[in-house]
């Protein structure tokens, strides 16, 4: 069934992502993401109501470097993450990718970058190896390689062997989570663009992603974009946190001193939790209690 499916990809696949045979250097001068006065506007409604879902947006993500963008539900997070993948056109604005802007050189950039979201679509019928395979001959990955580097990807993430010949569909919603991390990480992206990664993993499951996105970044020169609903997770793991309110940033700072500046400036205990509830007006248990009810209603 793999050979079928990449047999097929160039009639449903239309912009490939062979990989050039030498991948050129990246410029160390360069910052690994540039987002400047980004505005997405969206047409709601039988009326086309323009609704702002990102206003004015600026970041700098230095190579090397892990950035945490933080919001309530609605706040632009996901909004925020599909445009520096390209999913999404900027209405203002530039994004760069280490110098190459993501309209005028697309196919540069999608090179560089990979992408996980809370909601990864797999071809359900096949396994987590193939969809692996998949995925890196869409990028011009060698084969045999792939393979090798899967198993291993897939093993550090707690897939057993066995376990990577099942079809997806088998697999818990966790698990599945952990092979579009899996199939992410495969291609080595520069950019890692991480929309809720934990999202559903157990404690145990979590960690141990969690210490593979420190581990890629260290061993591997990855440059990280995540957005969370863990402030656990994000203080673990972030350099800067980016807070979203209504499609605006409105605070950037370290971890350390994002919880300085509500100390200082709003008398409350310096925790996240209160720089989330400072900058959003609203509590994170709340804001997670809404999405697990939206969740629930779906279901039903």
């Amino acid at each position: 069934m793999t050979a079928t499916l990449l047999r097929q990809s160039k009639t449903f696949v239309p912009n490939r992502l062979a990989a050039p045979a030498e991948a050129q250097p990246l410029d160390a001068t360069l910052p690994a993401l540039l987002v400047e006065g980004v505005t997405k506007r969206f047409q709601v409604g039988r009326a086309k109501r323009p609704v702002l879902a990102i206003v004015d947006v600026s970041l700098r993500l230095e190579r090397g470097g892990i950035v945490g963008i933080l919001g309530a539900n609605g706040s632009g997070k996901s909004t925020l993450i599909r445009l520096v993948s390209g999913l999404l056109t900027l209405d203002e604005g530039r994004v760069e990718v280490f110098g190459h802007d993501i309209e005028r050189e697309e196919m540069a950039v999608k090179r560089l970058i990979n992408r996980v979201s809370v909601d990864a679509a797999f071809f359900k019928k096949l396994s987590p190896m193939e969809n692996l395979l998949f995925a890196a001959r869409l990028y011009g990955l060698d084969a045999g390689r792939a393979r090798v580097d899967a198993v291993a990807i897939l093993e550090r993430l707690g897939i057993a062997r066995k376990r990577v010949s099942r079809p997806v569909e088998q697999m818990s919603r966790g698990m599945q989570q952990k092979v579009a991390i899996a199939r992410a990480l495969l291609t080595s992206p520069s950019l890692l663009l991480l929309d809720e990664p934990t999202t559903g993993l157990d404690p145990r499951s979590k960690l141990e992603v969690q210490a593979f996105i420190e581990e890629v970044r260290t061993d591997h020169d990855a440059s990280i974009v995540l957005t969370t609903h863990d402030l656990d997770e994000a203080d673990r793991l972030c350099d800067r946190i980016a807070v979203l309110n209504d499609g605006r940033v409105v605070a950037e700072e370290t971890p350390n001193g994002l919880k300085r500046l509500v100390a200082e400036r709003h008398g409350q205990e310096p925790t996240l939790h209160n720089v989330f509830m400072t900058y959003t007006g609203r509590s994170l248990d709340e804001d997670v209690e809404e999405e697990t009810d939206d969740a629930a209603d779906e279901a039903d």
